[in-house]
C-alpha cells in the first residue's frame, strides 16, 4: 500500500512538473517598429495578399509582419495579421499586434472586436474582453444583440 501510493505521488508530481514546464514557455515579444515607411510597408502588404490567396500562409505572415513594423498605423494590415495568426493558433502574438495597432489606430472597431474574441475565447483574459468588447460597441453605435449578450454574459461572469 506504501508503495502505491509512493507511486501515485510520484506520478502527480511528474505531472504537476509538466504542466509547469509548458506555462514557462518562451514569452511573445512585443512587434519591433522600424522607422516608418508607408511606400515600403504597401509592397510588403501586397506581397502578404499575394502569398495569402496562393495559400503560402507562412509567406503572408512574415510579409505582413514588415509591413506592420514599417507602418503599424495600417490597421487593415494589422488586423489581417492579427486574424492569420488566431487561425495559427499563435493567439498571444495576435493579441500582441491588435494592441500594437490600437495604439495607432485606437478608433478602429474592427481592432477592438478581434481583440476581444481572442481575449475571451483563446486567452481567458475576461476582463480585457470586456473592456473591448465595450469600446467596439460605442465606437460602432450600432445595437448588435449578438455582441450585447456577450457583453451581459461577461459582467454576469466577472461579478
Amino acid at each position: 500500500m506504501v508503495y502505491r501510493n509512493l507511486t501515485l505521488r510520484t506520478v502527480a508530481l511528474g505531472l504537476v512538473l509538466v504542466w509547469l514546464a509548458g506555462c514557462a514557455g518562451p514569452a511573445v515579444q512585443k512587434p519591433k517598429v522600424a522607422p516608418a515607411n508607408p511606400a515600403l510597408a504597401l509592397k510588403f502588404t501586397q506581397e502578404g495578399r499575394q502569398a495569402y490567396e496562393l495559400g503560402r500562409k507562412a509567406a503572408a505572415v512574415d510579409a505582413w509582419k514588415q509591413a506592420v513594423s514599417l507602418n503599424p498605423e495600417d490597421a487593415a494590415t494589422v488586423n489581417n495579421l492579427a486574424l492569420l495568426l488566431q487561425e495559427e493558433k499563435h493567439f498571444s502574438e495576435a493579441a500582441t499586434f491588435l494592441e500594437t495597432g490600437l495604439q495607432y489606430s485606437p478608433d478602429v472597431p474592427q481592432l477592438h472586436y478581434n481583440l476581444a474574441i481572442i481575449s475571451e475565447l483563446y486567452l481567458l483574459d475576461l476582463k480585457k474582453a470586456l473592456v473591448h468588447y465595450r469600446t467596439y460597441r460605442k465606437l460602432t453605435g450600432a445595437e448588435d444583440k449578438q455582441v450585447e449578450g456577450w457583453i451581459a454574459d461577461l459582467e454576469r461572469r466577472l461579478d
